[in-house]
């Protein structure tokens, strides 16, 4: 192949790639260190991208994998509704509408088109930077924008296409009507010129990139990228089990009944490619578990890219290769007006389905269930020394599931959420709360061969302040499954006054706090892989030395005797006991 006087070079094929992924890298990197809010600048609740100018995803950040879908769905179809036309040289486009590719309203994404030269004669843009940022706070019913809310129009400000930065300037009239509809206003200013910032970053490393290889040189090799991805990604799939797998699931709850939330997904593997399907899911629900067409997407993306190399591009090459299907009006595909704030939650779940259907093909690929939720907490004060409106937004850990040669491990994020914990010391800095208990959940594993990963206990306290305080979350019924004679992981509580009332609470609801008052998340533990009696006696004696599993624990479930005066284990009470076990 050639390309005007030079052969194709497979080696600047390389260079291109890395240099494109470094720009995105960058491009986070700028976004971060500027950000105000926690959830950006310490949780990296973001993602960057760069398309080409047919809109093609050519590389990714992959800060939160779970943003996947909504650049491939939501940033054609914003540049489509806002025309070519309309837009010039540092323009960029502000949107969150979750029925135009977008995600829940919290996550803003903000498009700039790039000219090559910057300084010559306008024509088309030669590429699309584009920052997606979920902000504490868009307005709605409740602080952090999170709520048991009925329809879209509760959980805060839709922004449809609207030209935010106008030749390198921010629209003073836009961001106003904007930021009168958010609480947090400090922090969502900075974090609206972090991502200003990082598209301004992006713009500068491709007009680099331009400068060094030429435009057409670039251009050629980002068209090579996609077909070097697409080839790779087929030979990928073509090394999976071919066939049809399918499972169903539920949400335990949908935030105004008690009925569960049914989810069906079927994946079929051919020389094709990779198909999934949701059909047989519930109808979309007047109440926040309801995933948009880009939410389903990106668990089905990542669900898929989990099982391929490691070192495997994501971009538009790569998903040639999926396809989806999610009924319109069901809570895979939700259409308007339903809500969507708490759709993270049916994704995460649904991207827990899809191993456990692809366990019959690849075993030795996919984890036992996991938490498998976004387990959001939100909460808003008057802060009574400055009299300012703060907001604060996290997504607790939990366990993740065993694994065919290893144990899950403990309280992490699942799939593709890939946020950090918020640090005690910041939350406790930025706003009037305490976080009274950070620890891990005793015996909260699904024990197995390769237990379950612990799950995670975080407990707020308002010491001398009002707050409005959201849980949406699920896992309150039960726990993530267990793979292969493994059993399940503890399922979640949630916790109001743990040391006085102990009142048990809903996971999908909002209540008003009094100073003293304590909220406490006990998150899910994952589920085990295996026979609980084939794990290592020595691997339970670790665990029960480490407090993660009781004594008592270690004989009921594993089979093992600990001599805890010694700590070692007692080899014939825990032969005699096994066998025992076995017999019955």
């Amino acid at each position: 192949m050639t390309h005007g006087s030079n052969a194709f070079d497979p080696i600047r094929l390389q260079v291109v790639r890395s240099a494109l992924s470094a720009a995105t890298e960058e491009m986070a990197a700028a976004l971060r260190r500027s950000a105000y809010s926690t959830n950006v600048k310490t949780r990296q609740d973001f993602s960057c991208a760069i398309l080409d100018s047919r809109l093609r995803v050519v590389a990714q950040a992959f800060t939160q994998p779970v943003h996947l879908g909504s650049f491939v769905e939501l940033i054609p179809r914003a540049i489509r509704f806002y025309g070519l036309e309309n837009m010039g040289p540092g323009d960029m486009i502000l949107v969150n509408d979750p029925y135009s590719g977008g995600t829940h309203l919290n996550d803003v994404t903000l498009i700039a088109p790039v000219y090559y030269p910057p300084d010559g004669e306008m024509g088309e843009p030669v590429a699309y930077l584009a920052t997606l940022a979920h902000h504490v706070d868009v307005g709605g019913g409740a602080p952090a924008s999170l709520g048991a809310f009925q329809e879209i129009y509760q959980e805060g400000v839709i922004i449809p296409p609207v030209k935010m930065v106008v030749a390198g300037e921010i629209d003073h009239d836009i961001f106003t009507l904007v930021l009168a509809q958010i609480r947090s206003k400090r922090e969502t200013t900075g974090d609206f010129r972090a991502q200003v910032s990082a598209n301004l970053i992006g713009n500068r490393r491709l007009a680099s990139l331009f400068d060094r290889y030429g435009l057409d040189e670039i251009m050629f090799y980002m068209d090579e990228l996609l077909e070097y991805t697409a080839r790779r990604t087929r030979a990928e799939i073509a090394g999976l089990p071919k066939g049809t797998y399918k499972a169903e699931g539920f949400l335990d709850s949908d935030g105004f009944t008690d009925k569960v939330v049914k989810l069906v997904i079927e994946v079929r593997i051919d020389d094709d490619g990779v198909f999934f399907d949701t059909t047989g899911s519930d109808p979309q629900r007047r109440a926040p578990v309801n995933s948009t067409y880009a939410m389903t997407f990106s668990g089905c993306a990542y669900g898929l890219r989990a099982l391929l190399d490691k070192d495997l591009p994501v971009n538009d090459g790569f998903y040639r290769y999926m396809n989806v299907t999610a009924p319109p009006g069901t809570v895979t595909h939700a259409v308007h007006p339903a809500p969507v704030v708490g759709g993270w939650e049916t994704e995460d779940r649904l991207n827990d389905l899809i191993f456990k259907a692809l366990s019959e093909a690849v075993p030795e690929r996919v984890p036992a269930g996991t938490k498998a939720m976004q387990c959001q907490m939100g909460f808003g004060v008057i802060d009574p020394v400055d009299r300012e409106y703060k907001c604060s937004y996290e997504a607790l850990a939990g366990g993740y599931g065993g694994r065919a040669t290893l144990d899950g491990p403990d309280a992490v994020q699942a799939h593709g959420q890939n946020t950090e914990n918020a640090p005690i010391e910041e939350t406790e800095a930025k706003h009037p709360v305490r976080i009274n208990r950070y620890e891990l959940v005793e015996n909260s594993d699904g024990p197995g061969k390769h237990r379950g990963g612990l799950g995670l206990r975080r407990d707020y306290m308002f010491p001398d302040v009002e707050a409005r305080f959201t849980i949406l979350a699920d896992r309150e019924i039960s726990g993530p499954w267990g793979l292969f004679g493994g059993k399940a992981g503890k399922k979640a509580y949630y916790i109001l006054n743990p040391d006085g009332e102990a009142r048990e609470l809903g996971s999908k609801l909002t209540l008003d706090l009094m100073p003293g008052d304590v909220v406490s998340y006990q998150t899910c533990g994952g589920g085990g892989y295996g026979p609980p009696f084939e794990r290592s006696p020595e691997l339970v004696l670790r665990d029960v030395r480490e407090g993660k599993v009781s004594p008592e624990r270690a004989c009921t479930e594993y089979g093992v005797v600990v001599d805890t005066d010694n700590w070692t284990v007692d080899e014939a009470g825990t032969e005699a006991l096994r066998l025992t076990y076995a017999e019955s």
